[in-house]
C-alpha cells in the first residue's frame, strides 16, 4: 500500500492532466503554486495547443522550467476572441502581478493641456477622466512638459490662466497683464472676439499649425512697424521669440511624423527600458522612461508586447505606434488597440528614414537610462547592506517604513509613511493618516505615532495575514529617541508583532545633520560616524518623510481654511456653496437668512431652502 503523503504534485504532470478537459478555444490561462499564488498569466489561440506546450518535460527555457516546476494548479478563462484574451490577458497581469510576467510597474495617467469652454477660455493643465467641457491637446509626457510649454504659450498667445471665480471678481487687472502674459479679458482690456482669435490661434498651434502662426505674427510685426506702432511690433517680437523657445525646447521636431508615440526598448543584463516619445500635431511632447519587470531570458518581443498591452490598457493609443522591435502577435495587438481607439493603429518597426532615425534616438536614450538607473540600484543596493551591517539586521532590508507627524499646536495632525527599496523611494506605497483620536491632547506626538502604527497594523494584518504580498516591513524608522522607540515596541506587542526590527532616529545634543543618534529597543543608543553614506542614506529617508508629512500636513490646513459651515448642510455642493455666498457675501450672512430670503436665491429650491434653514436654526 502506497503512503500518502501531504506535500503536492507539481510539474508537468500536473498540466498533462488539465489537457484532458480542454478544447481548441482561444482564452487565458493562469498557473498557481502549491498556495494558490498565481505565478504566470498567459492567452492562447488554442489553449489545449498552449497547455500542451508546458505539458512537455524538456524544451524549456530556465525561466519557463521554473516556472512549470512551480505549477501545482491551473485556471482558465474561455473567451470568443483572441482579442479578448490578449486584453483580459494585460488586465489579470496588472491586477495580479504574478512573479513570471513582464510587469510595467509604472504606470501613471498623462496629464494634457486644456483650453476650456467659456466665452474667454481659459489654458490649463488638466490630468484625469476628460470630464470638463473644453478642448484637450494631449498627452505630454510629465507636469514638467506641460508647465513649460504652458508658460511659453502664455507669453505667446496671452491667454488667461485664473480660474472661472477669480476672472469673475477681478475689478483691475493681475500680474499676468503687467508682465505681458494676459490681455486681461477679466476688465474687459480685450474684447471677446479678439480674445476668440487669440485662442483659435492657440489652438490651431497646439493643432501643428504653427508656421501659419509664425508668418501671420511676423505679417501683423512688419505691420505694426509700418504704421510706426512700435511698442505693438516690440510686443510681436517677443511673442515670435517665445515660440521659437517652445519649438527649440522640443529637441526632436519630426518632419513627416504628425501623430504617433515612439516605443524602443533596451535590455541588458535581464534587465529592460522602454522610452516612449509623444509625438503629436508634428511636435514632440516630451518622452518617459519605464523599467518594467522582466526575467533574464526573455527576449526583446515579448517584453515589447507585454509593455504595449499594459500601458494602453488604461490610455487611448494614437494612430500609428513606431517600435524599435517587432512583437510577437503584431497583427492581434493592432487588432486589440483599433477597437480600442475606434479608429486604425497601426504598428511599425521601420528599417529607413525618418521614423528610423527617431527610434534610433529613442533606443539611444534608452540605454543611456537604464545605465544611469542600474548605477543608482547599485548604490542602493550597496547602502541597503551597509544599513543591514549597521543596525545587525538578519538581511538587507527590502522594504523599509519611515513615519513621521506633523502639527501646529495639535491643529490639523496627520501622520505620513514613506516607503523605500533596492529600487529607491516607492512613491505609489506612501500613505497619510489623518489624527481622529479626539481624546488626544493637542501635540501628543506618542498618541499620533501610536494612533497611526496602530491602524497600519490592523490593516495589514487583515490584507495580508500571510506576508505573502511583500506589504510588510522589513525595517521601521521611527522620527524620535528612547521615549518614541519604546512606545512603538508596545504598539506592535499589542498587535502580536515582535520580528520586525525599528530603529529611533534622533537628532542627538545639538539637533544638527550627522549628529544623530540611533536608538533601539533593549539596547544603548549609538551614533555612525560623520561621513558615512549610511548616514546620509538615513537622513534622506527622514527629511524624505518630513517632507511628506508637511505637504500633507498644508494641504489639510489649507483645505480646512476655505472650509465654511455650509460644507456640513446636507445636500449644498460646491455649485450650490458659490450660489448662496455669491447672493448673501458669507457663510455667517446665510446662517442668519430666514427662509423667504433662500427661498430667493437661485438654483436654490424650495425643500433646500428648508432644510438650510433648518440646519441652522432648528436645535436638535
Amino acid at each position: 500500500m502506497t503512503a500518502e503523503t501531504d506535500t503536492p504534485r507539481t510539474g508537468h504532470t500536473v498540466i498533462q492532466d488539465y489537457l484532458k478537459t480542454l478544447d481548441s478555444s482561444p482564452g487565458v490561462y493562469r498557473m498557481l503554486d502549491a498556495q494558490s499564488r498565481v505565478l504566470y498569466v498567459g492567452k492562447a489561440r488554442n489553449l489545449r495547443a498552449r497547455v500542451g506546450n508546458y505539458a512537455r518535460p524538456t524544451g524549456h527555457s530556465p525561466r519557463i522550467a521554473r516556472m512549470i516546476s512551480e505549477t501545482a494548479s491551473m485556471m482558465f478563462l474561455t473567451t470568443r476572441t483572441e482579442t479578448e484574451a490578449l486584453l483580459l490577458e494585460q488586465n489579470l497581469i496588472k491586477q495580479l502581478k504574478p512573479k513570471f510576467n513582464v510587469l510595467l510597474r509604472d504606470d501613471k495617467s498623462f496629464p494634457n493641456i486644456l483650453v476650456t469652454a467659456h466665452d474667454f477660455p481659459m489654458i490649463k493643465k488638466h490630468r484625469g477622466a476628460k470630464k470638463e467641457k473644453g478642448r484637450y491637446f494631449g498627452p505630454f509626457a510629465s507636469a514638467g512638459a506641460v508647465n513649460r510649454t504652458l508658460s511659453q504659450l502664455q507669453k505667446v498667445f496671452l491667454l488667461r490662466n485664473c480660474t472661472d471665480t477669480q476672472f469673475e471678481t477681478r475689478t483691475r487687472p493681475c500680474l499676468q497683464y503687467q508682465i505681458k502674459r494676459c490681455t486681461a479679458p477679466c476688465v474687459g482690456k480685450i474684447s471677446k472676439e479678439d480674445y476668440a482669435a487669440q485662442v483659435a490661434d492657440a489652438e490651431r498651434y497646439l493643432s501643428g499649425k504653427s508656421t501659419e502662426i509664425q508668418e501671420k505674427l511676423a505679417a501683423d510685426m512688419a505691420a505694426a512697424s509700418e504704421a510706426m506702432e512700435f511698442e505693438r511690433a516690440a510686443a510681436l517680437r517677443d511673442r515670435i521669440r517665445a515660440l521659437t523657445q517652445v519649438q527649440t525646447a522640443q529637441g526632436i521636431n519630426p518632419r513627416t511624423v504628425t501623430e504617433a508615440d515612439i516605443v524602443a526598448l533596451h535590455l541588458e543584463n535581464g534587465q529592460a527600458c522602454v522610452q516612449v516619445f509623444f509625438i503629436r500635431a508634428g511636435q514632440n511632447w516630451g518622452n518617459r522612461d519605464f523599467y518594467p519587470r522582466t526575467g533574464a531570458d526573455i527576449d526583446a518581443p515579448e517584453v515589447l508586447e507585454a509593455f504595449l498591452g499594459q500601458f494602453y490598457d488604461t490610455k487611448d493609443p494614437p494612430r500609428q505606434i513606431i517600435l524599435s522591435h517587432g512583437i510577437e502577435n503584431p497583427d492581434l495587438m493592432e487588432q486589440a488597440l483599433t477597437e480600442k481607439l475606434g479608429r486604425k493603429v497601426a504598428l511599425v518597426v521601420p528599417q529607413k528614414g525618418e521614423k528610423a532615425e527617431l527610434v534610433e534616438s529613442a533606443v539611444r536614450n534608452a540605454r543611456e537610462s537604464l545605465a544611469r538607473k542600474m548605477a543608482e540600484t547599485a548604490t542602493q543596493a550597496k547602502l541597503l547592506r551597509g544599513l543591514a551591517e549597521a543596525f545587525d539586521l538578519p538581511a538587507p532590508p527590502q522594504r523599509i517604513e519611515v513615519y513621521d507627524n506633523s502639527h501646529i499646536q495639535g491643529a490639523h495632525a496627520v501622520g505620513a509613511m514613506i516607503v523605500a527599496g533596492p529600487d529607491g523611494f516607492m512613491k505609489n506605497a506612501y500613505r497619510k493618516f489623518n489624527i481622529r483620536g479626539e481624546d488626544l491632547t493637542p501635540g501628543d506626538d506618542f498618541g499620533m505615532m501610536k494612533e497611526v502604527l496602530s491602524r497600519r497594523f490592523k490593516r495589514l494584518m487583515k490584507e495580508d495575514p500571510d506576508r505573502e504580498k511583500g506589504l510588510w516591513p522589513d525595517l521601521l524608522l521611527i522620527d524620535g529617541g528612547a521615549g518614541q522607540v519604546s512606545a512603538v515596541a508596545q504598539i506592535m506587542a499589542g498587535h502580536g508583532v515582535s520580528d520586525i526590527p525599528m530603529v529611533g532616529v534622533a537628532k542627538g545634543i545639538d539637533r544638527d545633520h550627522g549628529k544623530e543618534e540611533f536608538h533601539r529597543p533593549g539596547r544603548r543608543p549609538f551614533a555612525l560616524r560623520m561621513n558615512d553614506p549610511v548616514l546620509y542614506f538615513i537622513q534622506r529617508l527622514r527629511d524624505e518623510a518630513h517632507r511628506f508629512a508637511i505637504g500633507t500636513h498644508r494641504a489639510k490646513r489649507a483645505k480646512a481654511v476655505g472650509a465654511t459651515p455650509l460644507d456640513e448642510v446636507p445636500g449644498v455642493g460646491a455649485a450650490r456653496k458659490r450660489a448662496l455666498l455669491a447672493h448673501f457675501g458669507s457663510a455667517k450672512a446665510v446662517s442668519r437668512a430666514n427662509l423667504a430670503d433662500l427661498k430667493a436665491v437661485e438654483g436654490i429650491s424650495g425643500s433646500m431652502a428648508e432644510t438650510i434653514y433648518a440646519f441652522f436654526h432648528v436645535k436638535g
